[in-house]
């Protein structure tokens, strides 16, 4: 197994703006936890991959609920200084909710040897989710950790892991705590 850590949308206009949006204290809370793992991950040579919301001013995203966010090339768009960053770190924008749609992940993924998508970040239910089952459309097995993601409450966030928890696609597919997958991929194991 050759995993890379995807962490998706974990962006300034959602961390770091006051007074924020539903989501900002959640994702707030699982900073920690995303910066213990990748910090593991650094360790033992895993890919660490940004991906990141990258609006057009005026795009199509916009037309609906939604107030224009992230739009590319502003500091809004950039990944929150809350998240420990380094030199050897990938960063990928993305113009919709999966980090595959009309990006390089692939190529990115396929270029560093991966075959396993480890994924964190927001929202589980949206971004988090598309990316999932986009990896698996992919090729590439995949894993979300429970505790390094988050969605508007709580309640979302379990529903949306409760549905796949047992799914018929294990072990292609799993859902696992960050302490869980560093156990299982630490060296010696």
């Amino acid at each position: 197994m050759k995993p890379a850590i995807v962490i998706v949308d974990m962006l300034k206009d959602s961390l770091e703006v006051e007074p924020g949006l539903p989501i900002t204290p959640f994702a707030r809370d699982i900073c920690p936890v995303i910066n213990h793992l990748t910090e593991f991950a650094r360790s033992i040579s895993i890919p660490v991959i940004f991906s990141m919301d990258s609006f057009l001013k005026g795009d199509f995203i916009f037309r609906g609920k939604m107030k224009e966010r992230s739009i590319r090339g502003t500091p809004d768009a950039e990944v929150t200084d809350l998240l420990v960053q380094t030199a050897s770190d990938i960063y990928s924008p993305k113009r919709r909710f999966s980090a595959f749609y009309k990006t390089d992940m692939d190529q990115i993924l396929r270029l560093h040897g991966v075959d396993m998508v480890v994924i964190c970040g927001i929202s589980t239910h949206w971004c988090v989710l598309s990316t999932a089952l986009d990896a698996l459309a992919n090729d590439f097995q995949v894993c979300i950790l429970e505790d390094c993601c988050a969605a508007f409450t709580k309640e979302i966030h379990e529903t949306t892991l409760k549905l796949y928890r047992k799914n018929p696609l294990y072990p292609l597919f799993q859902i696992m705590t960050s302490g869980e997958f560093m156990r299982k991929v630490k060296p010696g194991n």
